[in-house]
């Protein structure tokens, strides 16, 4: 059976038994106390970190311990939050420092932050896998991240050419919120690398899924 790992969905109802399902802060125990789905994602949104208190990285903590949760995020930086980028990144550093103490990889959003985000990794130098989720930008800033270490997820709204160029061990597949099947997009991605689709599994590793 082909593992279509869905790296990252917001879909809680997805029928793929390989997607890593999105979880927050307010739906997080309801889910996993009623589901025996068996990969999921919990972290603080930087739309979300003006309305967090810090104290629910505690809570926070407490839920990654699952060993369900594969991943910290989404989390990261936007320049279109209403919050701060000092507090956008005190609440990204924490997510990180949770990710290096659990050894899980982080899931990360950000747009207009890069140049941002690499001299962040670049002093923090974490030691878990760091995997931008729904790259839509051009190869140049592709190349620029998986110099500096990135994994790269692409979802529906990809640009071919950063796909081109992204190392089949770095590229990770999505559907976010789009209805779009991931069998659909596997296939795509397979068409611009010129390989099967049962070749783009690198989220098994990147994720610590190993379900390949």
């Amino acid at each position: 059976m082909l593992a279509y790992i869905d790296s990252h969905t917001h879909n809680l109802y997805t029928e793929n038994p390989f997607a890593v399902i999105n979880l927050t802060l307010e739906n997080a125990e309801e889910v996993l106390n009623t589901s025996e789905h068996r990969f999921f994602s919990i972290g603080i949104h930087p739309w979300l970190v003006h309305q967090t208190d810090p104290s629910n990285i505690d809570l926070l903590e407490e839920i990654i311990a699952d060993e369900r949760v594969k991943a910290i995020g989404e989390c990261g930086f936007d320049r279109n939050s209403r919050a701060s980028f000092k507090e956008q990144g005190y609440f990204f550093e924490r997510q990180v420092q949770l990710s290096e103490k659990y050894e899980k990889p982080m899931i990360i959003h950000c747009v207009a932050a890069f140049n941002e985000l690499i001299l962040l990794r670049k002093r923090l130098n974490p030691s878990q896998n760091w995997i931008i989720h729904g790259f839509r930008g051009k190869p140049e800033m592709a190349l620029q991240l998986l110099q500096h270490g990135f994994a790269i997820s692409f979802g529906e709204k990809l640009n071919p050419k950063s796909v081109e160029v992204t190392p089949l061990d770095k590229l990770c597949i999505e559907t976010d919120e789009s209805a779009t099947a991931i069998e659909d997009i596997f296939k795509q991605i397979a068409t611009i690398k010129n390989c099967m689709p049962d070749e783009l599994n690198a989220a098994c590793q990147l994720l610590k899924l190993y379900v390949c």
